[in-house]
């Protein structure tokens, strides 16, 4: 398993909850955002777009263009601050309270596995299948099958859970540059399924113990559900 970078997306507008800053929100103590950090402590270097009055030692901070453009636009912007030589990157959301390390080394573990197991892309609301629109995964050069560009967990329900993930920065970067030249040079408002449109996506069933690190909090009530599992 090699050295990875993260990229932490911190710039939702939180309509569901008032338009609070979400992320600063506490479980455990702790500000959801930093708690997502502190589950890829070991990655270099840690990216957090989004507005932020503190963050932990040696995060770099960014914002998306324009401010509140989306995730699309938010994924740009901490891609760019990635060196060229950058192999891995841990895509999440901030509001993810219950991710843990051991979670994002289940993710690196199978993103190293060799034999692609899935169809290409899908979105965190759909499952991904042909009937959702995947595509056919394209085979190398050497007539062997392509390995994943990216590993996600899927929850229970089997929807992709796509800002829980670690993907190949090369295929993020070229996924950027395709989508950017679609939308006529804008990312903002971009969907993620959008992003990773042809990607080939590895999904992953969390089996380890503990809470589901993909849980996110989109309402009051997903708040108060993480805090309960943080005690």
């Amino acid at each position: 398993m090699g050295t990875y970078a993260a990229v932490v997306l911190a710039g939702g507008a939180a309509r569901r909850m008032g338009g609070v800053d979400k992320p600063a929100l506490p479980v455990g103590g702790q500000p959801m955002r930093d708690r997502v950090l502190a589950a890829v402590t070991d990655a270099v270097p840690r990216v957090l777009v989004g507005a932020a009055d503190a963050v932990p030692a040696g995060v770099l901070v960014v914002r998306e263009d324009p401010p509140g453009g989306g995730p699309v636009a938010a994924a740009a912007a901490g891609l760019a601050l990635l060196d060229a030589d950058t192999g891995m990157v841990a895509l999440l959301a901030a509001d993810l309270p219950l991710l843990t390390r051991a979670a994002i080394g289940d993710l690196l573990n199978h993103l190293d596995r060799e034999t692609p197991d899935t169809e290409p892309t899908g979105d965190r609301s759909a499952p991904a299948s042909p009937a959702h629109g995947g595509l056919a995964s394209p085979p190398r050069s050497g007539g062997g099958e392509r390995g994943p560009d990216g590993v996600c967990f899927v929850d229970t329900d089997g929807r992709r859970q796509s800002l829980c993930g670690v993907w190949r920065v090369a295929a993020l970067r070229a996924a950027v540059d395709r989508l950017t030249v679609e939308r006529g040079g804008s990312l903002s408002g971009a969907p993620v399924r959008a992003l990773l449109a042809g990607l080939v996506v590895r999904e992953v069933a969390w089996s380890g113990e503990g809470p589901p690190p993909w849980f996110d909090c989109d309402t009051d009530e997903d708040v108060r559900r993480a805090e309960e599992w943080a005690r």
